[in-house]
């Protein structure tokens, strides 16, 4: 791929990003130190870590989020993937992952990021081992979009954001979804 466009990009936008606490502060540096040590760094074929970007999609007023219930992880997450050859801006391939995951077309996105994570993903790549370097954003689905399931999901659902981390909420979700989500939903709302 060696999109060097993208990896600009990606660069300027983490180091122009202010981050809500020192932990995310030391994400931002760790994913920076990786796109400055790797030209090849949002390749998927960078091992083990590689730069990933995806997007919580929130409803118009910010009470729903929609979710994916992730075929290969059999986990309720934002969506995103890997970045190609095609996106010009780390926020394109954010968007790009959540139109074609979501089937939702005019997804309105915010360019600023809202929250890093890092994280195994064992099922990603022949080697395991492999870290996404996962740079999330924030979106809005327009009124009365209607969302598909695609091929990487068992399911895609709206869940009220209060119910996140909540025996009626989804099951299994992590605490740093629930994390962006909250962020998602303060920087829109």
């Amino acid at each position: 791929m060696r999109n060097a466009g993208l990896h600009r990009d990606a660069l300027a936008t983490l180091t122009a990003w202010v981050p809500p606490d020192a932990g995310q502060a030391a994400l931002r540096d760790r994913f920076g130190g990786h796109l400055h040590d790797f030209p090849d760094g949002l390749e998927r074929s960078c091992y083990p870590d590689h730069i990933t970007a995806s997007t919580v999609v929130l409803s118009e007023d910010g009470l729903r989020v929609l979710l994916t219930l992730h075929a290969r992880a059999g986990r309720w997450f934002q969506f995103g993937g890997h970045c190609e050859p095609e996106d010009a801006r780390l926020v394109d391939a954010a968007l790009r992952e959540a139109t074609e995951e979501s089937g939702i077309a005019g997804l309105e996105i915010d360019e600023v990021p809202i929250h890093l994570d890092e994280h195994p993903v064992p099922f990603c790549g022949d080697r395991g081992g492999v870290h996404h370097l996962d740079v999330r954003f924030v979106a809005v689905a327009p009124p009365g979009a209607e969302h598909a399931v695609s091929a990487e999901s068992l399911d895609v659902r709206w869940w009220p954001v209060i119910s996140l981390g909540r025996p009626n909420g989804p099951p299994g979700l992590s605490e740093e979804v629930v994390d962006a989500v909250r962020l998602a939903q303060d920087r829109w709302v």
